[in-house]
């Protein structure tokens, strides 16, 4: 059974919390965490890119010239695809890319990557995060004490490759809405700010840290426990 120590705001421990270990002990799926993870960015698109066909395009109801006798080819409209300011062929048109995403295999995504969090020793529980007024200086003392950076992450990508997601340096996850850590928190480079209950895969994935309430984990293994 994982057991993990607990800090203050401070950074000194006040404890330890064991965790259920059919939530953290479980083995690392990296085919189910790719096919989640794929799902719910495809499911952030909106689908509304679209160009106009032939027919949508305004105008291009004479002919251009006639059929025979000019020397030039043969044409009927000017909104052709084949002519500059005509339709387009086969271009993007409004759909959806919702993938449909199960209950039980989000859960499993979301069980091994914090399954895997844990191993790495990147998963800190802290007792409570209070504030008492809006204060990014405070917040930003509060991350250096349980020692989580707050500087940019740099991304590089090669030659002709894709540039990554940008990662958070940490994911505060709260039991429940909190205004003052949030604003206090947006003022923080790459340190971002989550309710348990939403969330979800990419939030774990995409982030280097993840720092939990005492009362979001207790919270988190109810839900997720199978």
């Amino acid at each position: 059974m994982p057991k993990l120590a607990v800090l203050d705001m401070s950074g000194k421990n006040v404890g330890s919390i064991e965790l259920s270990p059919e939530v953290f002990e479980v083995p690392y799926n990296e085919a189910i965490i790719h096919q989640i993870t794929v799902g719910l960015q495809a499911n952030l698109r909106h689908g509304t890119s679209c160009t106009k066909t032939r027919g949508e395009v305004r105008g291009g109801g004479r002919k251009p010239w006639r059929q025979k006798g000019t020397g030039m080819a043969r044409h009927g409209s000017r909104r052709s695809p084949i002519w500059k300011g005509g339709g387009t062929t086969f271009g993007p048109r409004p759909r959806k890319y919702i993938q449909k995403l199960p209950k039980n295999m989000r859960h499993l995504a979301l069980r091994s990557a914090l399954s895997q969090r844990v191993r790495e020793e990147m998963l800190t529980p802290v007792s409570a995060i209070t504030m008492s007024e809006f204060k990014t200086k405070t917040f930003a003392k509060f991350l250096a004490d349980i020692k989580v950076e707050t500087t940019p992450v740099k991304q590089t990508a090669k030659k002709g490759e894709k540039q990554n997601l940008p990662v958070p340096n940490a994911l505060i996850v709260l039991d429940g809405m909190d205004e003052k850590v949030q604003k206090s928190a947006a003022n923080l480079p790459n340190v971002r700010v989550a309710q348990v209950a939403n969330l979800n895969l990419l939030d774990v994935v995409l982030s280097k840290r993840l720092v939990f309430t005492q009362a979001a984990l207790e919270k988190i293994q109810e839900v997720l426990k199978p």
